[in-house]
């Protein structure tokens, strides 16, 4: 390798003496690269040609070299940034988390404010997307499939893009991570800001000085990973569509071109490029250019006490937080992105210690007026002269009222990320960034290119604007928005308020959304406290925060028909003033379920603001009985981020369907229940819905009960369920879709996987449908619950049944009630208990099976040790029927609960299940109400409820017992230590005993 060196003029003379005298091979080769490190590109692309076309030791050891020496230069440099990840909690390392794959980025990530998107969904993730460990991002998915070479992470402000770059690049560097990959090259999108024109061969080289050969990396005999990490604090505007191709890694372009022809895949094709960026800018890149795309998931309720567990642990401080965060849901909201999670609780442990007495911050304006207050007064001695404090005030005065013009105007310009040049333009002395307040709130960035700046988090930028333009707007003559132009005078706080609501409303992409909220509630006395002194704000009487009220209701009245998150965001402005009226008087009446007829304009804002942070909307949203197509219609942007929602009674028509059927189709769409009982939905209806359910991905459960689909309804939804693979259980009961829609129905069942719990309660399917979905369950092995109540079966569709339960062994439960089934059905149910060994649970209640029915269960009961819920209720048994049952039951372990209410049982028949009972070690629940056997009766059950261990509860209601059944049972329960509930209440008989401690009364 030398020598060829020397062939082509690369090395000296005295350069090939000096690395032949370096000792050891390794040594010697480590010299050498540091040679054609320091020299032209033209040593390096020799080197390259030498290792690309020789098989040697030699040169696999100088690649192997290079790569060793370039994870030590990456492993110095980001063990050093590791102070800088918010979340450093063992439990939460992302080593034990994963990405959540996802199709593509939704309008709704496209097009609202990060925080507007944790909000509405509450931090929930969407629990149908397939989850991806980090180590396994940039490998195939299946056997026969390729790497992605493009792959794009997404994730809101602060969710820690940029923590799971850093832990990737550490993983790699020590092995243990993608050890197939030979070079990994990060560049931070913000630090190349300040370039120009440049080739990508030159930009390696300006990055990673340490490489000998940039050639060398970027070939297609390395697995190179490209890394740009921020893409949304990139300044240059990506044009895919126009920017000019370039192949040629040596050319010189301008750096958007340069950027955008490596992901097009024009430069570089054989690296792989791993992209990381907020979804809004993300949504750039055209779809096609993109080969995963995946979300970083923020912390979970559960994640978030664990954070606060580990970081602050003591004097019950995190036990407090939690407290704190459960009362106020808007917070525990932001805790979603970790980042904020770690502002939030370094503010509340501040104030806990400071022993102020104040009360802890319940919106976010005063919570981050508290943050920026502690970052003001962290360093400086408490007790110090007043002249000193005004100073210290002063100081701090300037340095916030700086960083808050600078905050507002990068604000409306995009701009998030700031060079020394852009703090000096704002009069921002960088010395001052080093005091406690700078530091606080920007974070400084470094890098071999040059420096950068940034706030802490995005909220925090949109915080300190609210602050400039609060103060600005006192005294400013002309319109704030217009920076370096001259615009009409705007005079007065009002005006410039008035201002700032009508550019966020006409936001599109609401980027001001945060920031008029924060404005609002730095209106607030209360709220603004905390900065007083920093802002030398004068008296605020409150008159300001009463009009801000008035004239954010007035605005609530003119908003659209359809409620925008632009207009929730009204309400959210509401809250951030703490002018809570009619936000309370909206939640009390959705608390209530007395909406129906108060849903005007105002109130459908506010209930769509309360659909993201009420209580009462966070495990299911009622709106049960007050809605109409209007309303729906209005809420329908709103209803798409519920998770639970219950829109029964609600008379809902045909019409309606095709509201709620383009809801579910969305691809926001958060829905996973929906109950849509007791309304007035047909065939057009349900093919609506059918429609919907063809694409929605994340529906688990649809109730449909007491409506009227009919026979072409259940077949347009049954096409649908062939398709669908999300939803688990469907309620069709009461619909009139008789044989017909039944033989739907068992076609969905033969070819679904995914089905497991099916209501068709009262459908008149008859014995034909019986028969068919019978056919359907011998080779179904997916459901588990299956109702068909009131279904005018007879013996004919049982016994079809029966047989399909000999094939089939994973169906749990089967309810059969009210099918006028006979000792015929029973026997063939009997037979296939024999054989069947997965039904766990089996109502045939109001039936019509007799004695020899009940023997023929006897036999099965003998036989069969997996089912565990028998109910018998209201059929023809009697005693000998019963007698037979007691008698399995003494020898069977396997049912747990017996019920055999109104069977004309008496006496005889109750001694023996008592004499069951003396041997029977599983039956908890025992049911034998309306059934006369008497004093006699309940004597023998309270001698054997003084041996029984098992029996959990006993109904003994209209037993036609008397007092010394009543006496023989207080006897029977002072020793009998494990019944839990005795049913006797329509005989009361005043007599009180004590059970332990306990006073029972009969």
């Amino acid at each position: 390798i030398l020598q060829h060196l020397r062939n082509v003029n690369v090395l000296t003379s005295a350069e090939e003496t000096s690395i032949k005298g370096a000792g050891q091979l390794q040594d010697q080769i480590n010299m050498l690269t540091s040679i054609t490190t320091a020299k032209e590109s033209q040593s390096s692309d020799a080197l390259q040609a030498f290792i690309e076309s020789s098989d040697s030791e030699v040169a696999q050891l100088v690649l192997n070299a290079t790569v060793k020496k370039h994870k030590e230069v990456l492993l110095q440099q980001y063990e050093k940034q590791r102070d800088r990840d918010s979340v450093s909690c063992p439990k939460l390392n992302i080593s034990s988390r994963s990405l959540l794959m996802v199709d593509g980025l939704s309008d709704f990530q496209q097009k609202e404010h990060d925080l507007m998107q944790v909000g509405v969904t509450r931090g929930a993730r969407r629990n149908h997307l397939r989850q991806l460990g980090l180590a396994k991002l940039f490998e195939p998915l299946t056997r026969v499939s390729l790497p992605p070479r493009v792959t794009l992470t997404v994730g809101v402000a602060g969710i820690g893009k940029t923590t799971w770059v850093r832990h990737f690049i550490r993983q790699w560097c020590q092995g243990t991570m993608c050890p197939d990959i030979h070079f990994v090259l990060p560049f931070t999108l913000c630090e190349l800001n300040g370039l120009d024109k440049l080739s990508a061969e030159r930009l390696l080289k300006i990055t990673f000085p340490h490489l000998p050969a940039p050639s060398l990396v970027l070939n297609d005999a390395c697995r190179t990973l490209l890394i740009f990490d921020g893409l949304d604090e990139f300044r240059s505007a990506l044009n895919f569509s126009d920017a000019a191709p370039c192949n040629d890694p040596k050319k010189e372009i301008s750096i958007d071109d340069l950027v955008t022809n490596i992901i097009r895949g024009n430069l570089l094709p054989d690296i792989s490029v791993w992209v990381t960026s907020r979804p809004g800018i993300a949504s750039l890149i055209p779809g096609g250019l993109v080969d995963r795309v995946t979300e970083i998931p923020g912390f979970s309720p559960a994640d978030i006490q664990i954070f606060l567990n580990h970081h602050f642990s003591e004097n019950d401080f995190a036990t407090r937080i939690w407290a704190h965060l459960e009362a106020h849901k808007i917070l525990m909201v932001m805790c979603y992105i970790p980042c904020i999670c770690w502002m939030l609780a370094e503010t509340l442990l501040y104030i806990m210690q400071s022993g102020t007495q104040e009360s802890l911050p319940k919106t976010c304006t005063e919570l981050y007026a508290h943050f920026c207050s502690m970052k003001a007064e962290v360093g400086e001695p408490r007790g110090r002269e007043p002249v000193k404090s005004e100073q210290h005030h002063a100081t701090n005065r300037k340095l916030l009222g700086n960083l808050g013009r600078l905050a507002f105007y990068s604000l409306l310009k995009h701009k998030y990320t700031f060079s020394e040049q852009d703090l000096r333009a704002y009069g921002i002395d960088l010395l001052q960034t080093q005091c406690s307040l700078g530091v606080g709130v920007l974070i400084r960035m470094e890098s071999t290119i040059h420096t950068t700046y940034r706030f802490t988090h995005l909220t925090l930028q949109e915080f300190l604007a609210a602050t400039f333009y609060h103060v600005s707007s006192k005294r400013a003559i002309f319109d704030l928005f217009s920076e370096s132009t001259m615009s009409w005078p705007k005079i007065g706080f009002q005006n410039h308020f008035r201002s700032a609501f009508q550019h966020s409303q006409q936001a599109e992409d609401g980027h001001l959304d945060l920031f008029v909220r924060f404005l609002t509630g730095l209106l607030c006395p209360t709220t603004i406290k905390p900065l007083a002194g920093v802002l030398a704000l004068g008296k605020d009487d409150g008159s300001q925060k009463v009009w801000a009220g008035g004239f954010l209701q007035s605005l609530l009245s003119s908003v659209g028909s359809v409620v925008s998150l632009r207009s929730v965001n009204l309400a959210y402005c509401l809250q951030e003033l703490q002018h809570n009226e009619l936000l309370r008087s909206v939640e009390e009446d959705l608390r209530q379920g007395s909406l129906a007829g108060k849903l005007t304009r105002p109130h459908c804002v506010v209930l769509g603001f309360l659909l993201h942070v009420s209580l009462e909307c966070s495990e299911q949203t009622n709106l049960t009985g007050c809605l109409n197509y209007p309303t729906v219609k209005s809420l329908l942007p709103q209803l798409l981020y519920c998770t639970h929602l219950r829109l029964e009674n609600n008379n809902f028509k045909d019409d309606v369907m095709e509201l709620l059927g383009s809801l579910l189709s969305a691809k926001d769409c958060h829905i996973r229940k929906i109950s849509l009982a007791d309304n007035v939905i047909s065939n057009k209806g349900a093919k609506a819905l059918s429609r919907a359910l063809l694409v929605n991905r994340t529906l688990t459960s649809i109730n449909l009960k007491n409506n009227n689909i009919g026979s072409k309804g259940a077949k347009f939804l049954a096409e649908a369920l062939k398709m669908n693979q999300a939803l688990v259980s469907i309620n069709l009961q009461n619909n009139s879709i008789g044989e017909e829609g039944a033989q739907g129905i068992a076609d969905v069942l033969q070819s679904n996987r995914k089905l497991v719990s099916l209501n068709m309660r009262k459908n008149t399917i008859g014995a034909g449908g019986a028969k068919r979905i019978a056919e359907a369950l011998k080779t179904n092995r997916t459901l588990t619950k299956l109702i068909l109540c009131s279904n005018q079966l007879g013996d004919k569709g049982t016994v079809a049944l029966a047989e399909a339960l000999t094939f089939n062994h994973t169906l749990l439960s089967l309810q059969l009630q009210s099918n006028s089934i006979s000792n015929k059905g029973m026997t063939g149910l009997t037979k296939a208990l024999r054989l069947n060994r997965g039904l766990v649970s089996l109502n045939l209640r109001e039936n019509s099976i007799g004695v020899e029915g009940a023997r023929n269960m006897a036999h099965a009961l003998q036989e069969n040790n997996s089912l565990q819920n028998l109910d018998l209720t209201a059929n023809l048994l009697h005693d000998d029927g019963v007698q037979a049952i007691a008698g399995a039951i003494r020898f069977n372990q396997g049912l747990t609960s017996l019920h055999l209410q109104w069977n004309f049982i008496k006496s005889t028949a109750t001694k023996a299940l008592a004499q069951a009972l003396l041997s029977n070690t599983t039956i908890q629940l025992l049911d034998l109400q309306e059934n006369t056997i008497g004093n006699e009766g309940v004597i023998h059950l309270a001698e054997a409820l003084k041996v029984n261990a098992s029996l959990r509860t006993l109904c003994l209601q209209g037993v036609s017992a008397g007092t010394s059944g009543a006496v023989a049972m207080a006897e029977a329960l002072t020793s009998n230590q494990t019944l839990q509930t005795l049913e006797q209440h329509a005989t009361k008989l005043g007599l009180n005993f004590q059970v332990g401690s306990e006073t029972v009364r009969i």
